[in-house]
C-alpha cells in the first residue's frame, strides 16, 4: 500500500511541475501578447487624436476636442488622454488624479526632446495604467505631446484566470493520471509480481505447479524467466535429494545436470570438454527480415546438448543455417542457448562438393545402409571416400588448434561421419583422451566387409581410447569386424583393441534423453483433448496413436501404414474414431533414395485415406515438415499408443520421449524388437515391424489395454529411463575415458 501512496503522490507532484512549467510559459505568452496589444491601440489612438488636434488653432474649438477625446476614449476603452504644450503647459486632459499627469509631466521631456513615441507601464492613483506619449510637430520643432492613458488591470485578471483554470485542470488531470497509472501498474505490474511472489511461496513450501504467465506483462518475462529457473532448480534439486534418500537403501542414485556438473568438474580438473559432431545443435536461418535460432531434429543433438548444458565446453559442428555465418565471432564461434549461453558453438564451413560427397556421398549413401542393413544397398565411390578423409582432415585441424596449449583434454566425437577423426587427433595430440560414440548399429563383420575401405575405417576409429555403442551387440559385432580384418589383439576379457601400445577399449553406452526427478514426479498437466487437438486438422477423432521420425527407410514407416491397414480391416469397430498421426521430418532429400521415399510415404498415406476415409475423418494424418519438441508434445501426450517400428535402430530416442512425456502414467508404447530401447523399455509391446498382422494386434491391445495395466508398465519404463538418463550416460563416458591409462 505504501508504494501505492508513493507513486500516487509523485505522479501528482510530477504533473504538478510540468503544469507549472507550461502554466508560466502561457502567461508570459499571454501578457506579452496583450501589453503588445495596448501599445498598438495607444499608438493608433495617439495618432489619430493628434491629426485632429492639428486642425484647430489652439484654443479656436476646445469642445471640438473634448467630444473627440470622449468618442475615442469609449472607443478604445481608454483610461484619458492629455494634451501638452511644451513640457509644462497642460492644454486639454480628461485624467485624473493629479499623480498621473505629474508623472507624465517627468517623462514629457526626454519624448519632445528626442522627437519619439515613448510608452510605460505604472502604477498610479490605484490603478494599473500604460502611459503613451507621441510628440508632436508645430513647424520644425517638436513642442507639443499626446499622451494617451490605458487601464491595464484587465491584464492581471486575465492573467490570473489563467493561473486558476490551469490549477484546476492540472488537479483533474493529475487525479485522473495518478488513478489510471496505479490502477494500470497494481493490474500490470503488481498483480503478476504477487503472483509469482505467491507461487514461489509455494515453491518454498514444496508445490511445484508452474507459474501462471500473464499476457500483460510480457516486460517482466525475463524477471519471470529466471525465477522460474531459480525456482525449478529448487524443486529438482528437493526432488532428488527425497529420490536418493529413498534409493539409497538400494544403492541406487539419480543422475541431475547439477550432480554430472559436479562429476564432470571432478573427472574434467579444468581440462577442456570438446564435443564434435556434423550436425550442430542451433543453427541460424533468414525469417523475412528476422534470423531464427532453431534446434534441428536429431536424436544426437537431444542427447548431447544437456551435456554441454551441464558441464560447459566447446561443440564443433558444421554450419548448415544461411544465417550462420553472420551470428558468429571471429573464430567462427557464438554462444548458446540464446537465451541463456552455457556452452560455445564453433562452426566448421564446408563447401557445396565437400557436403555433397562426404555427408550426402560416402556418409549416407555408403555408411549409414552399410550399418543400418535394411535391404538397402551401400554405394561407395573413390570421389565420395576422398571427401570424407579431406573433411575428417579439416575437422582433425581445427581441433588441433583449439587443444594446442590444452592438457589432456577430453574429445567426445560423435558418429559414423568422423570414424578417421579420432586417430588424426591422437597424431597430432598424443595426450588427448579421445572418445568415439557411433550413434548407429554396427553390422556383423561380412555385412561390413563390404566396405572397400574397412581397415582405414576401423583404425581411425581405434586411434580413440573408448569406443561406445548403444549395445552389447554391436559391441560384439566391432569387436569381431576387428578380429576378422585388422592385424590386433582382440582382448575379449576386458572387451578391449590392442595395436602397438595403444589400447581402445569398447563398451556399450545405452543413450537416453534429458529426464529427472523433476520431470518424473510431475503431475499430469495437460488438459487439451484428443477432438480439440485434432480439430486444428478438420477432423474427428476420439483416439489417437502418434509415430515421430525423420523420413528414412530404416524407421518402418510404410511397414507401420500397412499395419494401420490392417487394423482398421480387422478391427472396422475403430472407424471414425481413431486416427493415426504420423509426424515425419523430411531428411536428406537431396539423395535419391530418400526424396523416392517421401513421394512413396505420401502417396501410401493417401491411398489408405482414399480407402477408409468419410466426412471428417481419416485413418491417417500425415504432417510431412519438421516439428519442434514443442509442437510434438500435445501429441505424445494426448496419443493413446505410440509406435517405434525401426527395421534397424541404434536406440531410438523417440521410444524415450513418448514415455518420459507421459506424467499420466498412461499410453502404451509399441517398440520394434530391432532396437537398442527394446532391450530397455520392458514395459512396451515388442513386435516385429516386419509382421504386419502381430502390429495390428498390438495396436488393438494398446487401445484396450486395462488403466492399471498401463500405469504398471509406463511406471516402470519412466523408473528405467531415470535411473538411465542422458546425464548418467555422460558420467559413464568421461568416467571411462578417465579410466584409461
Amino acid at each position: 500500500m505504501k508504494i501505492n501512496y508513493t507513486l500516487f503522490f509523485s505522479i501528482i507532484l510530477a504533473t504538478g511541475i510540468v503544469a507549472l512549467g507550461f502554466t508560466f510559459l502561457q502567461v508570459v505568452a499571454e501578457r506579452n501578447r496583450l501589453h503588445e496589444e495596448v501599445m498598438k491601440r495607444s499608438s493608433l489612438v495617439s495618432k489619430e487624436f493628434a491629426s485632429e488636434w492639428l486642425k484647430e488653432p489652439q484654443g479656436e474649438n476646445p469642445g471640438r476636442l473634448d467630444t473627440l477625446m470622449q468618442m475615442l476614449s469609449r472607443k478604445y476603452r481608454l483610461a484619458g488622454l492629455a494634451c501638452f504644450h511644451n513640457v509644462d503647459q497642460l492644454v486639454y486632459s480628461n485624467m485624473s488624479p493629479d499623480e498621473v499627469l505629474d508623472r507624465t509631466r517627468k517623462d514629457l521631456p526626454a519624448s519632445i526632446t528626442s522627437d519619439s513615441v515613448s510608452g510605460r507601464f505604472f502604477h498610479a492613483g490605484g490603478k494599473d495604467l500604460y502611459q503613451f506619449i507621441r510628440p508632436v510637430r508645430e513647424g520644425a520643432i517638436p513642442n507639443q505631446a499626446v499622451v494617451v492613458y490605458t487601464e491595464t488591470g484587465y491584464i492581471w485578471v486575465s492573467l490570473r484566470d489563467i493561473w486558476i483554470r490551469n490549477f484546476l485542470r492540472w488537479i483533474f488531470q493529475a487525479l485522473l493520471v495518478s488513478f489510471i497509472t496505479v490502477w494500470i501498474v497494481r493490474w500490470s505490474i503488481f498483480t503478476p509480481v504477487n503472483r509469482l511472489v505467491n507461487w514461489m511461496k509455494s515453491v518454498r513450501v514444496g508445490n511445484a505447479d508452474p507459474p501462471q504467465h500473464n499476457s500483460s506483462s510480457k516486460f517482466l518475462q525475463p524477471l519471470q524467466t529466471e525465477a522460474t529457473r531459480l525456482a525449478t532448480a529448487i524443486v529438482e534439486a528437493r526432488a532428488t535429494a527425497e529420490e536418493e534418500v529413498r534409493l539409497r537403501a538400494d544403492r541406487e542414485s539419480i543422475w541431475t545436470p547439477a550432480r554430472l556438473n559436479a562429476e564432470a568438474k571432478l573427472i574434467l580438473k579444468e581440462k577442456k570438454l570438446i564435443v564434435v559432431s556434423n550436425r550442430e545443435p542451433y543453427l541460424h536461418v533468414h525469417e523475412g527480415r528476422e534470423i531464427r535460432c532453431i534446434t534441428p531434429a536429431s536424436g544426437m543433438v537431444t542427447a548431447m546438448e544437456p551435456i554441454l548444458k551441464a558441464c560447459g565446453g566447446l561443440w564443433i559442428a558444421s554450419g548448415t543455417g544461411d544465417a550462420d555465418r553472420e551470428v558468429v565471432d571471429a573464430q567462427d564461434s557464438i554462444k548458446v542457448p540464446p537465451d541463456d549461453p552455457k556452452y560455445t558453438l564453433r562452426r566448421i564451413w564446408l563447401g557445396k562438393e565437400e557436403e555433397e560427397h562426404f555427408y550426402y556421398g560416402f556418409s549416407n549413401e555408403g555408411l549409414w545402409p552399410l550399418c543400418h542393413v535394411a535391404h538397402t544397398r551401400p554405394v561407395f565411390r573413390m570421389e565420395d571416400w576422398n571427401y570424407y578423409q579431406e573433411v575428417n582432415r579439416k575437422y582433425a585441424d581445427s581441433i588441433l588448434a583449439e587443444i594446442r596449449d590444452e592438457e589432456r583434454p577430453f574429445i567426445l566425437v560423435q558418429d559414423y561421419h568422423f570414424a578417421l577423426l579420432p586417430a588424426m587427433i591422437k597424431e597430432g595430440k598424443p595426450d588427448a583422451r579421445v572418445s568415439i560414440f557411433w550413434h548407429i548399429p554396427w553390422p556383423n563383420p561380412e555385412s561390413f566387409g563390404i566396405c572397400p575401405w574397412q581397415k582405414e575405417i576401423l583404425l581411425g576409429m581405434l586411434g580413440a581410447d573408448l569406443i561406445g555403442f548403444h549395445t552389447q551387440y554391436h559391441c560384439n559385432n566391432f569387436l569381431s569386424t576387428v578380429n576378422r580384418t585388422l592385424e590386433a589383439r582382440v582382448a575379449w576379457e576386458s572387451f578391449s583393441v590392442i595395436i602397438g601400445e595403444h589400447r581402445t577399449r569398447v563398451s556399450p553406452f545405452p543413450i537416453s534423453i534429458s529426464f529427472t526427478m523433476k520431470d518424473y514426479s510431475s503431475l499430469p498437466a495437460y488438459s487439451q483433448t484428443v477432438p480439440g487437438l485434432m480439430k486444428k486438422y478438420g477432423l474427428n477423432a476420439s483416439l489417437i496413436g502418434v509415430g515421430v521420425d525423420r523420413i528414412d527407410y530404416t524407421k518402418g514407416i510404410l511397414e507401420r501404414f500397412h499395419a494401420v491397414e490392417r487394423f482398421f480391416e480387422k478391427y472396422p469397430a475403430y472407424r471414425e474414431k481413431f486416427t493415426f498421426v504420423q509426424i515425419g521430418a523430411p531428411s536428406r532429400t537431396f539423395i535419391k533414395n530418400y526424396s523416392d521415399l517421401v513421394d512413396e510415404v505420401e502417396k501410401e498415406a493417401d491411398r489408405l485415406n482414399r480407402k477408409f476415409q468419410v466426412q471428417g475423418w481419416k485413418p491417417i494424418l500425415l504432417l510431412n515438415q519438421h516439428h519442434s519438441h514443442e509442437e510434438i508434445e500435445p501429441f505424445y501426450k494426448a496419443a493413446s499408443l505410440c509406435m517405434v517400428t525401426s527395421l534397424h535402430d541404434g536406440m531410438n530416442l523417440v521410444a524415450k520421449e513418448f514415455v518420459a512425456s507421459r506424467s499420466s502414467r498412461d499410453g502404451v508404447l509399441i517398440l520394434s524388437r530391432f532396437t537398442g530401447a527394446a532391450q530397455e523399455l520392458e514395459g512396451s509391446l515388442i513386435i516385429n515391424p516386419y509382421d504386419v498382422e502381430e502390429m495390428a494386434d498390438a495396436m488393438k491391445g494398446a487401445l484396450e489395454m486395462p488403466g492399471e495395466e498401463q500405469r504398471i508398465r509406463m511406471n516402470q519404463m519412466r523408473q528405467t529411463i531415470l535411473r538411465h538418463n542422458v546425464y548418467s550416460w555422460a558420467a559413464s563416458i568421461l568416467k571411462g575415458m578417465e579410466a584409461v591409462s
